[in-house]
């Protein structure tokens, strides 16, 4: 075997899992075929691209994606070390200036003295050990060499993301600054809707042109990705009581809540750019610029970046990996990322960190830790474990852990109490793993 590890692709899930292998003493070859070759979604040169949406979702404990946070920072994340450092105000939610967020991971990296990084496209897998975190974009030609692998065989769904606009072509006086719930500060542009306005954009909406993307298949959507005009299609309302649901919201100019709204985010520190919360899509560009036009303040947007729609693979997981995402039988050897089945930029550091701290401890000859399923770290791998009819990605969520063994009927108090169980495992664990 190498003397190293190589870790393949420089997402969100290699950087991960090179921070903790390097930081943890083990040589690192990072390998990110950037800028040679650009996968459909990714722009920019640098590490950890946020291609979809800008926010990293709740950041409290009770809230799942708040715990596998704290989960992960427990072990000095790199990930959420460059969200804090990159921080955008969002309410209770973690949002982050997208650029400064890759460069603080870019710099990070590529200053590490025990991290070498090679700007190249591997078509072969490495030899091991190797954690492979290409992503659900992955080149097809190491795609081709994956599923040349005994036993792999891929699937796929289709990934959306939102458009962007600039501040300065918004007209401001038809919208209104605040959070949810007052949770924040006035963290969200709010773009208000009448009951006339809401049904105009619906019919708008449904019937506008969509651009064909190769292979499409409406049932492969992934459910937290989902476009805005395909999850309109189940019905009128379905919109009103979801991206676009008023509660929590009070528009200053009539003091009652809207029928519906539109909720603008962040996207950079300088906030010149705003993302359309939940609006990812798949309609042709001159769509877009018709169809979002006709909410209140959008009227005359400039689009910094249409919505697109592209397909991600992913693997039958159940039947090819084995703990901290070890390819059965070859230990030496894991993936990480969208293409395990775990869905989100969190989980998908979540599962870096995982396979970098098992192949960590196989190397060093130790026990490789056991997050158990009483830790969302842990939880999200057994997902991708365990054997189902139809395998589908999965985000973190309380339904992944073991009920507490006493009834709380506040839900609130609950997941905080199952939260603070987690954490005080991912405590136990560390000193047991010397972690």
């Amino acid at each position: 075997m190498n003397d190293h590890v190589t870790v393949v692709g420089a997402g969100l899930a290699g950087s991960e899992a090179a921070w903790q292998l390097a930081s943890r003493g083990l040589r690192v070859v990072l390998v990110e075929m950037k800028p040679m070759c650009f996968s459909p979604a990714h722009q920019s040169d640098g590490f950890a691209e946020l291609v979809c949406s800008n926010s990293l979702k709740a950041d409290y404990l009770s809230n799942a994606s708040g715990l596998l946070k704290a989960e992960m920072r427990r072990f000095d994340s790199l990930i959420l070390r460059a969200a804090d450092a990159s921080k955008l105000p969002a309410g209770g939610a973690l949002a982050v200036d997208r650029n400064a967020f890759s460069a603080y991971i870019t710099d990070t990296l590529c200053a590490h003295p025990l991290v070498e990084v090679v700007r190249e496209r591997l078509d072969e897998i490495p030899a091991e050990p190797a954690i492979i975190a290409t992503g659900p974009l992955t080149h097809e030609r190491l795609s081709d060499s994956i599923k040349a692998l005994p036993g792999f065989s891929q699937m796929h769904f289709f990934d959306a993301e939102a458009p962007i606009v600039t501040l300065d072509s918004l007209d401001m006086s038809k919208i209104f600054a605040a959070s949810r719930y007052g949770k924040g500060d006035d963290d969200y542009l709010n773009c208000p809707m009448t009951e006339t306005e809401y049904n105009a954009f619906y019919d708008a909406l449904v019937s506008a042109q969509t651009a064909e993307v190769h292979d499409f298949d409406k049932d492969m959507v992934f459910e937290g990705c989902i476009a805005v005009e395909i999850l309109a299609q189940r019905g009128r309302q379905t919109l009103a009581y979801g991206p676009m649901k008023p509660v929590g919201l009070t528009d200053p100019r009539t003091g009652k809540m809207p029928y519906a709204v539109v909720q603008l985010r962040r996207d950079n520190l300088s906030g010149s750019l705003y993302n359309l919360v939940g609006f990812q899509t798949r309609l042709k560009f001159g769509e877009q610029k018709r169809v979002f036009g006709m909410i209140p303040g959008l009227e005359h947007a400039e689009f910094a970046r249409y919505g697109v729609m592209h397909k991600n693979t992913y693997l039958n997981s159940p039947d090819v990996l084995g703990v901290n995402y070890q390819v059965k039988g070859r230990p030496f050897l894991r993936f990480a990322g969208q293409m395990t089945g775990v869905e989100g930029y969190i989980e998908s550091a979540a599962s870096g960190l995982v396979a970098a701290l098992g192949l960590r401890a196989r190397l060093n000859g130790m026990p490789e830790p056991d997050f158990g399923d009483r830790t969302l770290l842990g939880a999200l791998m057994r997902h991708t474990l365990t054997p189902v009819r139809d395998f589908q990605p999965m985000n973190a969520n309380f339904g992944l852990l073991p009920p507490l063994d006493k009834k709380i009927r506040n839900k609130k108090e609950r997941y905080e109490l199952v939260s603070q169980r987690a954490l005080d495992e991912i405590d136990r664990l560390k000193k047991q793993y010397s972690l």
